[in-house]
């Protein structure tokens, strides 16, 4: 049994949320208890608190966190900032890998002529970089607005400690993304990685500056394996690349801290289509399987993926974001009933 808290938040994130709890009931051998709390701007319209002291407190009874998607373009803050409590939560529970797998199901889904295997997995760091001052408030009748970006030691050894040891058990390379020519605070991160590059001498390195490694996704996505990043930078390089294999539908992702683990979706709450049912729940599904093999179950994790892989294999199978005529639940129904 394993007992997760359940975060559906803003707009799809309730759909998505809905059928990755169905695809997570339907595995055979492996049962579930789902606690659901709230919290996103609904909730801040509903009591004042994007992220009540409740939720942050329940969510830290359970083994895991299965979160949807949060933040709404017309819910703001006064400073004109959108709210996103699910960067509080990263900061708060000390989630600092931020796993954004990218996998192409089929050589149709992405906008590549000959897109190859595309299989890496992003890894970004989610606690400080150049989001480090983001509280700080700012309005426009002052001279200037200044974000500082934070590098620290502790936090770049165990984010490439834990890339190294990522990539051990994949194809043993680990991608550096940084701006190490222009910022000092880019060369001392690249600076750490080579320092710890030397503990894992089986495990092939590669340094790219992040404007071109905007360039290598698109021209040699086929040669990454493990990219490890600062956040900001992850931050913008996942999206590139989740264009590479269908959209943000198909990108899973997972915050991984010392004792706790966030997985949801890389895309965002999509009010516009919310509860139309045409949302893409394949992204938060395959942040199911991050999850349980970050709870042990590899065995469930592969059936998972297995099933995503078997429903893609048909290319009529698809929701209306990668030019099909699924709606969500038709794609939960499908991946469910391969589960099983």
């Amino acid at each position: 049994m394993f007992d997760i808290a359940l975060l559906p938040g803003d707009g799809i994130g309730v759909d998505v949320v809905a059928e990755t709890v169905k695809v997570l009931r339907a595995l055979p051998g492996v049962s579930f208890a789902f606690t659901e709390y709230p919290a996103g701007a609904a909730e801040f319209l509903r009591s004042g608190d994007p992220l009540p002291e409740p939720t942050m407190l329940g969510i830290q009874k359970h083994q895991a966190i299965l979160l949807g998607a949060m933040g709404m373009p017309s819910v703001r803050w006064p400073s004109g900032k959108e709210m996103t409590p699910q960067i509080d939560i990263r900061e708060k529970l000390d989630l600092y890998c931020g796993l954004r797998p990218i996998k192409l199901q089929h050589p149709s889904d992405g906008p590549l002529k000959n897109p190859g295997a595309i299989d890496f997995v992003i890894v970004r760091e989610s606690t400080e970089g150049l989001f480090w001052k983001r509280g700080h408030q700012y309005t426009t009748d002052l001279p200037e607005a200044l974000d500082t970006m934070r590098i620290s030691r502790a936090g770049s050894e165990r984010l490439f400690r834990s890339s190294f040891d990522l990539a051990r058990k994949r194809r043993k390379k680990v991608t550096l993304v940084d701006k190490a020519n222009v910022l000092p605070s880019m060369a001392y991160f690249r600076g750490i990685f080579d320092e710890i590059a030397q503990e894992y001498p089986d495990v092939e390195t590669e340094r790219v500056y992040v404007d071109a490694m905007s360039l290598f996704l698109v021209q040699r996505p086929q040669t990454f394996d493990v990219v490890v990043t600062e956040n900001m930078f992850g931050d913008i390089i996942s999206d590139l690349a989740a264009g590479l294999i269908g959209g943000m539908g198909m990108a899973p992702s997972g915050d991984i801290g010392p004792k706790y683990a966030v997985f949801q979706p890389s895309h965002g709450s999509a009010p516009d289509i919310a509860g139309k049912g045409i949302a893409n729940p394949v992204a938060t599904i395959l942040s199911a399987a991050m999850m349980l093999d970050w709870l042990g179950d590899s065995a469930s994790a592969r059936r998972i993926e297995a099933a995503v892989a078997k429903v893609f294999a048909d290319p009529a199978n698809r929701t209306r974001d990668m030019g099909g005529s699924l709606n969500t639940q038709s794609m939960g129904d499908l991946v469910a009933a391969a589960v099983a």
